[in-house]
């Protein structure tokens, strides 16, 4: 994994954490990023979205987003938020996968609940057993 990719890793965390900080309902959130033309734009080799901070990037997800975000719904821990952020956009340097096959992989369930147990780990090392979770229904 290159400086690039690893940059990139963060800003989504950050962008993950900051819908938490407005108080956006992070499943919802979550879903309606990892389902976007905003992570599609992310995954492609390069593109202008790579280069966006994560306050633009929230604009861009909240106005494709419309009413979806505008529910209630659980504000997950910050450090969640983070950490699921990052190991979805590592996951897809990892693993070349685009981020809406990786959301149908590891719904955002299974990485809040699997948080405790995977959140120190090296990143790539979750990735697999996120992995094995997912062949195991």
């Amino acid at each position: 994994m290159d400086e690039l990719q690893l940059k990139l890793c963060d800003i989504q965390g950050r962008l993950f954490e900051l819908s938490g900080e407005e108080q956006l309902p992070s499943a919802a959130f979550i879903r309606e990023f990892m389902t976007s033309s905003v992570a599609k734009d992310l995954d492609s080799h390069y593109n202008r979205a790579q280069w966006m901070g994560e306050e633009y990037l929230l604009e861009e997800i909240k106005d494709l987003a419309g009413d979806a975000l505008s529910g209630a719904g659980e504000v997950f821990q910050k450090d969640v938020l983070y950490w699921i952020g990052y190991v979805y956009r590592f996951w897809h340097y990892y693993n070349g996968e685009a981020s809406s096959k990786i959301l149908r992989r590891a719904p955002v369930e299974r990485m809040k609940r699997n948080f405790m147990i995977f959140h120190t780990m090296d990143p790539a090392l979750a990735v697999e057993k996120l992995k094995e979770l997912s062949t195991q229904g």
